[in-house]
């Protein structure tokens, strides 16, 4: 199993409902690398009510995905960050190839090149019962009914399409197994390759 491992740079993806973000804690935390979640960020930029912030939570509030062009420019200022010179995870980003596109490039500049492309696979109907119980809990206005079944149309129409741009890069996890085995799965995966 992978504990830590220097520069490790590794993309998550998956539909909203995967588990990503629990994953990408856990795995941050076992290889010491920062888990960089526009999400998060954009988050703390709505709860700040920053400028940044009153645009993101317009998309957010409607299920539609930010615009590439800010969440690139975003990423360019997190990626320069010096604590990201030995590794992250990427939780949530690129969600378009458009994002993957400008990502490659941005990565070039900054010679950073990923390691890994991990794609938790998770059936629609248990993304829609984690994304209600989520809501329940959390109370996040943006995990509504309406708002979440045009969340995963948005994601079918514009982020599936990244497992095809990425090709045979892609390790395919199953993402409806317990969080210790879906930690498990990952580590033995990367472990092997």
């Amino acid at each position: 199993m992978i504990e830590s491992k220097s520069a490790l740079r590794v993309i998550l993806m998956g539909p909203p409902g995967s588990g990503k973000g629990t994953q990408g804690e856990i795995l941050s935390s076992l290889w010491h690398i920062p888990r960089i979640a526009p999400g998060d960020i954009f988050r703390t930029e709505i709860k700040a009510q920053t400028e940044l912030g009153l645009q993101v939570k317009a998309f957010s509030d409607s299920g539609t995905l930010v615009p590439d062009e800010i969440v690139t420019a975003m990423m360019r200022s997190r990626l320069s960050q010096p604590d990201t010179k030995l590794g992250w995870l990427l939780d949530g980003f690129p969600r378009t190839v458009g994002q993957a596109e400008s990502l490659d490039t941005l990565l070039a500049e900054l010679t950073q090149a990923y390691d890994y492309v991990i794609n938790l696979e998770v059936p629609d109907q248990i993304l829609i019962d984690r994304l209600k119980i989520r809501a329940e809990i959390d109370g996040r206005t943006d995990d509504s009914e309406d708002v979440i079944k045009n969340r995963l149309q948005e994601y079918y129409a514009k982020t599936k399409p990244l497992l095809d741009f990425y090709g045979q890069k892609v390790i395919v996890i199953d993402g409806t197994l317990t969080l210790e085995e879906v930690t498990k799965d990952i580590q033995d995966k990367l472990s092997s390759i």
